[in-house]
């Protein structure tokens, strides 16, 4: 029995183009999944901080954070989250910049990983994102965190003593290290196979390809 591709995807729940990236590949795998002999596929989400110097309560909002931290004119701001977001609608995800509250990402990345150990990762991933960029959930602080856990089936009390113990916080810097000696320098990233690596939110039809290509490897 041949092993199933490991997909390993570095990202970060404050990161749009991260979303993007995560559903034009869930997009692609479904496309591929139609084949006779259709790639068998593991995918594990592995943290990655934009901004770690972001205060958990940002006073302000998305334009003022963006306009302050790349130093570009509101105008200039307005015009690339416009972009961001026909981009997302392409990909089928309704992305509210009006409502985002921007804060710190690292109790989210503690969470997915206690997520990852309970085998609800992919769920809490998609609902850390979904809660950031189409509700306007707040994603830093742990009673919030708490509850977005508690939606996706995991035992509160659990979650709330991991986070605030700050048990899986080596596992966040483990997986910044492992970024960083593989050069990744912005996400969404992807390795594949721990062959290839892809940058970016890539096409549907790309990461279909590359999946029937590194299986067609597998099982040459």
């Amino acid at each position: 029995m041949t092993d199933k591709i490991r997909i390993d995807v570095w990202s970060d729940i404050a990161c749009p183009w991260c979303y993007i990236g995560k559903r034009n590949l869930e997009t692609g795998l479904r496309v591929a999944a139609d084949d006779e002999d259709a790639p068998q596929v593991e995918i594990t989400y592995h943290s990655f901080e934009l901004s770690p110097d972001t205060p958990v309560d940002f006073d302000g909002d998305e334009l003022d954070f963006l306009s302050g931290h790349k130093g570009m004119p509101r105008e200039k701001v307005e015009e690339m989250l416009g972009n961001v977001t026909r981009v997302a609608a392409d990909a089928g995800l309704d992305y509210r910049f009006d409502l985002l509250q921007h804060t710190n990402t690292v109790k989210a990345h503690e969470l997915l990983h206690f997520a990852k150990a309970e085998g609800a990762q992919h769920a809490m991933e998609e609902r850390l994102m979904a809660a950031y960029f189409t509700e306007g959930r707040h994603v830093g602080r742990v009673d919030d965190l708490v509850e977005l856990a508690v939606e996706v089936g995991l035992d509160g009390d659990a979650v709330r003593e991991a986070l605030e113990s700050e048990r899986h916080l080596p596992d966040v810097r483990a997986d910044q290290a492992q970024a960083q000696a593989y050069g990744i320098q912005g996400v969404p990233f992807f390795v594949i196979d721990g062959t290839y690596g892809v940058s970016g939110a890539q096409p549907p039809e790309a990461f279909a390809q590359i999946a029937r290509q590194v299986w067609a490897e597998k099982t040459a």
